[in-house]
């Protein structure tokens, strides 16, 4: 087995990664609501958009779209997902666009990436001005103080010909603003035989793993809603994109909705 660093574009592996994420379901939820809560107009923007498949969905939902990220090559192939979309290579901690928007989403925990108090704070003043008004903020996000160092969660897929591994956990010290998301794939090629009753000798095929750990920022419910209220009406609903719930007050997971005031 050969081990290395996670590479910094994981765009070719990104897709396949989140593979199991139902973003058709995700991005109707959140367009529910936009209508409930929202000024209902159809300017959108996702921040940290990746590879594009949210923005394919609000696209499909009648939104005029637009997406940001860091990472050129994911914006590429967003850009070939969604030709009709405007992306932009910017940091969400401090971006600028030259219209408003009505709804700005934030999905897959990505808020997180702010990598430390500060550049949230920025973040959530660049959202609020590029909001109409009337308009709403929704993202994601884990409460430092819920969790559980143990906890990961796996998924398998299979792609030209190698079985992939994709692991994922959150990592928090107890103190501190930073919590780290810890990442790895092992990628093993898939064994070739004609012969059924032929067994293969799994540990002779080469796998490759990649493991990272991105330093993130950590905040508890509480420490966000200080942090958006300024600037928003804040709702908070448990993290369940099929029914909206309040949250409970002790899920370590919820879904936040920001109505710009």
């Amino acid at each position: 087995m050969s081990s290395n660093a996670l590479y910094t574009d994981l765009s070719g592996y990104y897709d396949l990664m989140c593979s199991d994420i139902n973003y058709q379901q995700q991005s109707a939820s959140i367009h529910r609501l936009h209508q409930f809560l929202g000024n209902n107009g159809k300017q959108h923007l996702d921040l940290a958009c990746g590879t594009g498949p949210h923005v394919r969905h609000f696209i499909d939902l009648g939104y005029q779209c637009r997406g940001l990220d860091i990472n050129q090559p994911m914006l590429d192939m967003a850009m070939r997902r969604c030709p009709e979309a405007q992306f932009n290579l910017q940091d969400m901690t401090a971006f600028y666009l030259e219209q408003p928007v009505d709804l700005i989403t934030c999905f897959l925990y990505s808020i997180h990436y702010s990598a430390g108090i500060e550049r949230l704070k920025s973040c959530i003043a660049s959202v609020h001005r590029a909001l109409n008004d009337g308009g709403i903020f929704c993202f994601n996000s884990v409460d430092k103080h819920r969790i559980d160092n143990r906890l990961s969660i796996k998924h398998f897929a299979e792609f030209e010909g190698h079985h992939f591994a994709f692991e994922s956990g959150w990592h928090y010290s107890g103190h501190g603003e930073n919590q780290s998301l810890n990442l790895s794939i092992a990628k093993r090629q898939q064994p070739f035989t004609q012969q059924a009753d032929v067994e293969v000798d799994t540990s002779m095929l080469q796998t490759e793993l990649w493991q990272d750990q991105h330093t993130m920022v950590a905040t508890s419910f509480a420490e966000l809603q200080a942090l958006l209220a300024p600037y928003f009406e804040v709702h908070i609903f448990e993290h369940d994109y099929e029914k909206i719930v309040p949250w409970d007050l002790s899920s370590g997971t919820a879904l936040f909705v920001c109505v710009k005031i």
